[in-house]
């Protein structure tokens, strides 16, 4: 049924939107830092005479500091609040790529791809939460779809970058420098943003408080009661355990924690960078010349924004679970048929027709799905109480996850070939629809206490939400 607004609740969603688009500068800046070295990395090769492992080491670094990153959001967030975290995300990520730009060394150049990994943890940590926190149930799934739509249009700018930059002297350079500007909006924007409410009322500013969520909500009552519910919360959490207590000691939130960090796992074990990574040698294995590998590329980049606005129109309709549903499933059968292609094709125009389809539509699977609902769904089923440690985990989770697919990914296709890894990509988004079915609940429309609520019961995870 079409939901009709009125003047005043369309100005709400309009303030929504707005902030939202303000706190995910940060996914533009991590879709940047993702995509810029695989258009750098050949030329820093040159410039260093870099050998294969240290290569290796300047992909791999970013990762590792995202992963620290993740770690040092979850216990600065009740200390700093959202709000601080984007700023540490901003500067962090302008140093680092100022760095990498000015790089004299390959250690040089380490240091600066890990302080722009410690910028990208910081920033999966604290932008989603933000963003579920601030912005009422009834669009809070929409909204949290930006900062995976905001992550894909850095990528495809990415791609663009380095393609342009490609013939500079200094070309590498240009490339991670390129990124100071979005570095620098992104710093900027922050100080457009309110402080989140749950930090402002632990420092006694409640008014303060009060004036963000009457900005954010229907009507004054609305922001009244979310008030009254969040002081509640934090009455509760002064005699309450920790995140790390909570989790030793508390097993439906260990469930939550747990889910949470499966949830980001399949994410990045559903194959995403080893398509993203590795596409122009896909698209050449399939028989594509150079200049329309980097067509293609491109066209993947254009691919998985569109996509990501197939969830943000569906999320609040559908649901998060027949969305998973249908990603899921469409990854299985075009990694299933990508396999076949390749394994069995000879470089025919109907076979590189076939390569291509398939890698797009597993694009548009992913995007449309667990890509931007990983981050939407971590952050919903966290009680308050845990929120900073289990999204922090999860976050975790992402990052290391990606590590395991980017190091061995090459090594599979040594091992079983392209076909035998896009078989095991196949078979693990298969495993995904029934772990979803097992375990994710729907959390459409339930606010972020009735979830709490129904977890701490210990109903079971697929039950807490509708």
């Amino acid at each position: 049924m079409k939901m009709h607004l009125s003047s005043s609740q369309k100005k709400v969603h309009v303030r929504s939107f707005i902030i939202t688009v303000l706190i995910c500068f940060s996914g533009l800046m991590v879709g940047l830092d993702l995509g810029v070295i695989s258009g750098a990395l050949s030329f820093i090769a040159q410039t260093f005479k870099a050998s294969t492992l240290a290569l290796e080491w300047i992909v791999g670094i970013m990762l590792a500091g995202a992963a620290v990153g993740s770690i040092l959001a979850g216990y600065w967030a009740k200390q700093l609040g959202r709000k601080k975290l984007l700023v540490i995300t901003a500067i962090l990520l302008f140093l680092g790529s100022g760095g990498c730009a000015i790089a004299w060394s390959v250690f040089s150049l380490l240091i600066g791809r890990f302080v722009m990994g410690v910028g990208l943890g910081i920033a999966a940590f604290a932008a989603p939460v933000y963003i579920s926190e601030l912005i009422m149930e009834e669009i809070r799934g929409l909204m949290g779809t930006f900062f995976q739509l905001m992550i894909t249009i850095g990528i495809l700018l990415s791609y663009l970058s380095n393609y342009f930059l490609s013939g500079l002297d200094n070309n590498w350079r240009w490339m991670f420098a390129i990124a100071l500007i979005p570095a620098t909006l992104s710093l900027i924007s922050v100080f457009f943003l309110p402080s989140d409410p749950r930090w402002l009322i632990t420092r006694g500013r409640e008014e303060e408080a009060l004036k963000t969520l009457k900005y954010l909500r229907y009507t004054d009552a609305a922001a009244h009661k979310d008030i009254e519910g969040i002081k509640t919360d934090i009455k509760t959490q002064t005699t309450a355990q920790n995140g790390f207590s909570l989790f030793k000691n508390n097993v439906h939130f260990r469930r939550a924690v747990f889910l949470g960090i499966t949830l980001q796992a399949m994410q990045q074990l559903a194959g995403i960078n080893a398509i993203i990574n590795y596409a122009p040698t896909i698209f050449k294995l399939a028989g594509f010349g150079a200049d329309s590998q980097l067509t293609n590329t491109i066209l993947v980049g254009v691919i998985n924004i569109l996509s990501t606005f197939i969830a943000m129109a569906l999320i609040e309709k559908w649901g998060r679970k027949p969305i998973l549903y249908i990603g899921f499933s469409i990854m299985m059968v075009s990694m299933a048929v990508l396999a076949l292609s390749i394994s069995t094709g000879n470089g025919s125009s109907f076979v590189q027709t076939l390569s291509v389809a398939m890698l797009l539509l597993f694009i548009i699977g992913f995007a449309m799905s667990i890509g931007p609902l990983a981050w939407v769904i971590c952050s919903e089923i966290q009680p308050s109480n845990g929120r900073d440690f289990g999204v922090s985990l999860s976050t975790l989770s992402n990052w290391i996850s990606n590590m395991l697919v980017s190091a061995s990914f090459l090594s599979l296709l040594e091992l079983i070939g392209y076909g035998g890894t896009f078989w095991i990509f196949a078979g693990l988004n298969g495993l995904f629809i029934i772990l979803t079915f097992m375990f994710v609940p729907e959390t459409k429309g339930v606010a972020l206490k009735d979830l709490e609520q129904n977890l701490m019961k210990g109903i079971q995870l697929r039950k807490i939400g509708r």
